[in-house]
């Protein structure tokens, strides 16, 4: 690790401290699951507790009459240690069950073999551990009050030459304990020691932001992407020795529920595989194997949608958008090797500023009617500057969205402008696929336009974009107040600045996953979906939505397998609601062409237009 790439996680350490009391000690993502998050923290905390019960068993070997000063002579100690016994027992029962019965399908590719070991191995340490007490109470050599013990002293009745029995009961519990610290660094048990590690050098920042490469580095320190293990960062190398291989990730990304390749979990597993095989060459300066083509398929690193269900999910706090970015980067920016339909993206992101390949001077021409306001340069800032996006500029059915959000902002005497042509791309699509020179061209462009402008408040219809310029821009001088649309309407709504008339109509919002997951936006648009009808949840919201198909860039990529937007759409129509409504341009595209595709009867449209409608 000491070998790896440098990357900055020395900040914000009180939230570091936060994460490790919560997601550590407390088990909070482990118990996103509940009954597999019970069998883990009956396990864990158990060892926290027992783990005194250890140091006392080594002394006890050296000399049976020996003991940890005070603690060993304890009774509710030792009440505490039997309660956990148990405790550890039944969470080892659950984890069988859970395995050999429910064998739930996220385990799929996991070493399953390897697991049956480690559950065997603990649960000899803590029988071993329950014989022992149960011997030292049977030939009176416990320091506490054996009624304190229930467990272990109803089982001293039935030990037998309790002074023999008591040497190897104590003998087989230290032995068993260094036999699993021995096997421990080569099993995917390895994150006892490095997930702690792991969760606190995690990203403390917006989930939706990726970390930016350095162009201005010399040549030996230059970074683009990950093409072998001696270009991982050394948090990156942390995540893939802390994978605990529970198939969470797998179980919740949309690309293999829909028959694709990726699968999250195989990807870390693999890099994690491939630092192991090639570890010695790296420290030795020999030559390294690229990680595409041998730890992680080629097919893998291109069907993801960027969408952070598999981050979220992670009990372990591994950022698995990171990795994959990162072969992107160095599959396009160094091999130029990227699927052929996403070549025209790039070649018209770069060339016009936008992924649709139109004129910058088309970009106001649906506000043309509205009597919008374009902020030409040397003008006085609006109180809000409406950031419309590509999207909405340019795709017809995204337009409505845009459309709508100018008359209710009219409607409501706010003060708000547009930049028209002086609006260029994010660079979003651009960063996602791997090219990260376009993207920060396209953010070091777009800051000074907007620095330029003296804009200090934004509102913007597009998620990515809310993305970018809320989470990514401020590393390149861009520091703005950046609010979604459906925020911004919101907060109009219960200012009585607008007054939609309810009505009764049963309608599913979808949430985007860059504005709930990444950017934590859940409850503003139910606000307007409630105002205007009926709500009706589908089983995945929230943060745990499933993704439209359209992240990652793959809204301009040809997707093997079944379409993750038609299974979006299934689950929605199923609620028995007329309406699906979106508050992500991607997403009203996806869903519709969804909705088109699979015959159903359903009307994908923005929340802003629902409002509008009903004002």
């Amino acid at each position: 690790m000491r070998a790896a790439k440098p990357t900055e996680r020395f900040d914000d350490i009180p939230r570091r401290v936060k994460n490790e009391a919560t997601i550590v000690l407390g088990q909070k993502k482990l118990l996103q699951r509940l009954l597999p998050g019970v069998m883990h923290a009956l396990i864990f905390w158990g060892f926290l507790v027992l783990f005194p019960t250890i140091v006392m068993a080594m002394i006890a070997a050296v000399n049976r009459e020996w003991s940890l000063p005070w603690l060993g002579s304890q009774g509710w100690f030792m009440a505490l240690v039997d309660v956990f016994i148990l405790c550890v027992l039944a969470g080892i029962a659950l984890a069988v069950w859970i395995r050999k019965i429910l064998r739930p399908a996220r385990f799929d590719g996991s070493h399953l073999g390897e697991a049956d070991l480690i559950l065997g191995m603990i649960a000899l340490v803590v029988l071993t551990l329950l014989g022992w007490h149960a011997a030292r109470i049977a030939a009176g050599l416990n320091e506490w009050p054996a009624s304190a013990s229930f467990l272990s002293n109803a089982l001293s009745n039935v030990i037998p030459a309790p002074r023999i029995s008591e040497r190897v009961f104590d003998w087989a519990h230290v032995l068993v304990i260094l036999s699993f610290l021995v096997y421990l660094p080569y099993s995917k048990h390895l994150h006892i020691a490095t997930a702690a590690v792991n969760v606190f050098f995690s990203r403390t920042r917006r989930r939706g932001r990726l970390e930016p490469l350095r162009f201005d580095l010399p040549d030996e320190e230059l970074r683009l992407g990950v093409g072998t293990i001696g270009d991982l960062t050394w948090k990156e190398m942390v995540d893939s020795l802390s994978c605990t291989e529970c198939g969470r990730c797998q179980d919740v990304c949309p690309a293999y529920a829909t028959g694709k390749e990726l699968s999250p979990k195989l990807v870390i597993m693999g890099i994690r595989d491939q630092l192991f095989a090639e570890g010695p060459n790296l420290l030795a300066g020999g030559e390294l194997s690229p990680i595409v083509g041998n730890g992680v398929p080629e097919e893998m690193v291109w069907d993801c949608v960027t969408c952070g269900a598999c981050v979220h999910e992670c009990p372990v706090s591994i950022e698995h958008i990171d990795h994959i970015v990162d072969l992107r980067r160095d599959l396009v920016m160094m091999k130029s090797s990227f699927p052929q339909e996403a070549e025209s993206m790039l070649r018209d992101v770069e060339r016009v500023g936008n992924p649709w390949g139109k004129p910058q001077g088309d970009r106001a021409s649906w506000a043309a009617d509205l009597g919008v306001r374009v902020l030409e340069e040397g003008e006085e800032p609006p109180e809000v500057l409406y950031w419309v996006g590509c999207a909405a500029a340019y795709d017809e059915r995204a337009r409505e969205a845009a459309e709508s959000t100018a008359k209710l902002l009219q409607h409501a005497g706010v003060d708000f402008a547009i930049l028209g042509a002086r609006e260029a791309c994010t660079g979003d699509p651009a960063r996602r696929m791997g090219n990260e020179y376009v993207f920060q061209a396209y953010a070091a462009q777009n800051v000074a336009t907007l620095n330029e402008a003296s804009v200090t408040k934004i509102v913007a219809s597009c998620p990515h974009c809310l993305n970018s310029l809320a989470n990514e821009y401020p590393d390149f001088g861009g520091r703005y107040e950046v609010m979604h649309h459906t925020q911004l309407l919101a907060e109009l709504l219960r200012e009585g600045r607008l007054a939609p008339v309810a009505g009764d109509e049963e309608i599913t919002y979808h949430d985007s996953c860059y504005l709930a997951r990444h950017n934590d936006v859940r409850e503003e648009p139910r606000e307007l979906v409630s105002a205007v009808g009926r709500p009706v949840e589908m089983p995945r919201n929230g943060k745990r939505t499933f993704c439209c198909g359209a992240g990652g860039a793959h809204m301009w990529m040809e997707e093997r397998g079944a379409p993750i937007n038609e299974e979006r759409v299934r689950e929605a129509a199923e609620t028995g609601a007329e309406t699906l409504a979106v508050a992500c341009p991607f997403c009203t595209v996806m869903l519709d062409d969804g909705v088109r595709a699979s015959g159903r009867q359903l009307r994908v449209v923005d929340v802003s237009t629902l409002l509008a409608e009903r004002l």
